[in-house]
């Protein structure tokens, strides 16, 4: 071993190791909290490296209250709310690799499904469908997604 180092020219071998300093550097230096305030305990989305964490969106108003009992209205509202994360940490919504939807009645998933098709990207990341008890602010539905830059 200490003869292949001793033929190649110490230059080389600096440059090899500046580039793999740069490219492990690189990955950490991405890791950022989307969405954070003060106060609050937890972000909308974290990015480490080339993956984003978004947390669960329910899709609130302006005031950050749920409108709306319509399971339409409210998939739409949370999907818009997982994409605002999304493009604000420099993602796209076809980088989306997985998804978990959460909702208080089973009932209410072919009307979600209905929505969730029309509105997310293609192919359609893997997903699981929750029944949960109940969500904060009286909400029918939360996404929860991971999306990986290609």
């Amino acid at each position: 071993m200490k003869k292949l180092y001793s033929l190649l020219p110490k230059r080389s071998l600096v440059l090899a190791g500046a580039l793999t300093l740069a490219a492990t550097g690189a990955a950490f230096a991405q890791n950022k909290a989307i969405d954070f305030k003060p106060g609050m305990p937890f972000s909308n989305g974290f990015v480490a490296g080339n993956t984003l964490y978004v947390a669960g969106q329910q899709g609130p108003d302006a005031n950050g209250k749920v409108t709306g009992t319509d399971i339409s209205f409210q998939t739409h509202s949370a999907i818009a709310a997982v994409q605002s994360v999304v493009e604000k940490a420099g993602f796209k919504m076809s980088d989306l690799v997985s998804v978990t939807v959460y909702v208080t009645d089973l009932a209410d998933v072919p009307a979600m499904n209905k929505v969730y098709i029309k509105e997310m990207p293609d192919p359609k990341p893997a997903r699981a469908t929750v029944k949960v008890a109940g969500l904060i602010g009286d909400a029918k539905i939360e996404i929860q997604a991971i999306a990986v830059k290609h």
